[in-house]
């Protein structure tokens, strides 16, 4: 206020636009409780026949449509479904599509334990793991440390065969899901050495 100076008489200033500023992700920080990665580790050593699902995103260009990866571990299968926000609504709305689709026996079968990171996504996992029209559990969620992706490293191994097709920073907002299934069948059908040879594919159906 010591000078008599407004935006106006600043020729730069006037022809400055206002920055749009982003609104910060609210995260959930209570949602990691009974769900870290020790809680797994625990969690696997009192039940270590059950079978683990690996769950991650892989992003298109920033603010377009994204997919939400499913790794089998035991197969080596993934599942990807594409979506058109990175929100915890729309991860939990494919977990409800599948529950309707395969039943309840068959999901419980197939998704006894779900293993993620602590993406923005992820932070609602009590909507995955309970029928919230029910109140019945489904599923177990538990989370990787924070910037440890190799507790999940295989499903990001996977990742590298998805970026072959759909390289970093490329567009997924022309993509349906039949794509998204056409390009996982050729992956799953990939036949490779440390599966003795055989496809995931193959592999699954045996399970």
């Amino acid at each position: 206020g010591l000078l008599s100076v407004g935006n106006i008489d600043l020729p730069r200033k006037v022809r400055y636009r206002v920055r749009k500023k982003k609104k910060p992700v609210r995260v959930d920080k209570k949602c990691h409780l009974g769900r870290t990665y020790e809680d797994y580790l625990e969690f696997m050593a009192a039940n270590p026949d059950t079978a683990v699902v690996q769950m991650d995103s892989v992003e298109g260009k920033k603010g377009g449509k994204v997919l939400l990866t499913i790794f089998f571990s035991n197969s080596e299968l993934m599942l990807a479904f594409i979506r058109d926000r990175n929100t915890a609504r729309s991860v939990a709305e494919i977990f409800n599509s599948l529950d309707t689709v395969l039943g309840r026996e068959t999901f419980q079968a197939l998704f006894p334990v779900i293993l993620t990171d602590r993406g923005s996504e992820f932070t609602d996992p009590l909507s995955i793991e309970c029928d919230m029209s029910t109140g019945e559990i489904r599923t177990r969620v538990f989370f990787c440390d924070p910037q440890r992706s190799d507790q999940k490293g295989a499903c990001e191994v996977t990742h590298e065969m998805i970026r072959r097709v759909l390289p970093k920073g490329s567009s997924f907002d022309r993509l349906t899901q039949n794509d998204i299934d056409l390009m996982m069948s050729h992956i799953n059908s990939y036949t490779r050495k440390k599966l003795n040879n055989r496809s995931a594919h193959q592999l699954f159906s045996t399970i």
